[in-house]
C-alpha cells in the first residue's frame, strides 16, 4: 500500500535525523504507527504481550517491524522479539537493542555487543515538558544549557527514559529519575552506582534519544 506524502515525509525526515546521531554499528529506524500494525506482531511475541488496547498492540507491532528489519540486516532472521515481564524485550544472544514509541511513531535500534554494550532509546513529541512532570524528572545537577529552551525539559526527560532502557539490562537495578543526571552538553548522563552512558539526541520531527554504554563502559 502506497503510504500517505506526509507519513513518508515524517519517516523519511525522522530516519534522516536518528542516522545523523547514530554511533557507529547501530541500526536504527522508525515508523509511523498505523492500523493494522498488530499484524506485524509474530504470533510468540503477540503471546508474551499482555495488553489488550489496540493501540498498544499496534505500536508493538510497529515497532518489532522496524526491529526485525534492523535484525535482518545483521544476518538474523526470524526471531521473535519477546516481552520479558519486566516490560523490556528480549534480544537474540550477541545483540543489544531498544525500542521506543509514543502515540504517532515507533522507534528501534539494534547493535551487535562489542564496542556497545547496551542501548536504550525514547521518543517523544517536539513539545515542551509539562511542568509538573519536569519537576519530577529534573535534579538540580542535570544539566541541559546546551539544549534548545523550549525542549530541554523533553530532551531531557527522553534521555533518563532512554538511559534506564541502556543500563537496566546491564545492572538490573530499578532507578528513578533522581538516579540519573544528565549533561546534555557533554552528552553523557551518570547513575547513582557510577555507571557513564553517551546520549545523543535529534530534535525534528521528533525528539529522540540515543543512549549507549561502550563496551568497556563501567
Amino acid at each position: 500500500m502506497t503510504q500517505p506524502p506526509e507519513i513518508a515525509l515524517a519517516q523519511t525526515s525522522l530516519l534522516q535525523a536518528m542516522i545523523a546521531i547514530a554511533p557507529g554499528g547501530v541500526r536504527i529506524g522508525c515508523r509511523v504507527i498505523r492500523d493494522g500494525d498488530e499484524a506485524h506482531l509474530l504470533p510468540e511475541e503477540a503471546h508474551s504481550i499482555p495488553a489488550r488496547q489496540p493501540a498498544m498492540r499496534r505500536a508493538s507491532g510497529a515497532v518489532r517491524w522496524i526491529a526485525h528489519g534492523l535484525l535482518a540486516e545483521l544476518g538474523v532472521s526470524d526471531v521473535a522479539i519477546l516481552r520479558a515481564p519486566t516490560g523490556a524485550p528480549l534480544w537474540p544472544d550477541g545483540i543489544t537493542g531498544s525500542l521506543a514509541h509514543d502515540d504517532d511513531m515507533a522507534v528501534a535500534a539494534v547493535a551487535p555487543v562489542g564496542h556497545i554494550s547496551s542501548l536504550g532509546i525514547d521518543v517523544e513529541p517536539a513539545q515542551p515538558l509539562p511542568d509538573d512532570i519536569f519537576t519530577l524528572v529534573a535534579t538540580p545537577a542535570d544539566r541541559m544549557d546546551a539544549a534548545d529552551r523550549h525542549l530541554a525539559g523533553r530532551i531531557l526527560f527522553a534521555a533518563k527514559e532512554a538511559v534506564y532502557k541502556a543500563v537496566y539490562p546491564l545492572d538490573r537495578e530499578v532507578l528513578g529519575y533522581e538516579d540519573i543526571t544528565v549533561d546534555l552538553s557533554a552528552g553523557q548522563a551518570t547513575t547513582k552506582t557510577g555507571r557513564k552512558i553517551s546520549l545523543a539526541y535529534c530534535l525534528a520531527p521528533r525528539v529522540v534519544v540515543l543512549a549507549f554504554v561502550d563496551g568497556d563502559g563501567v
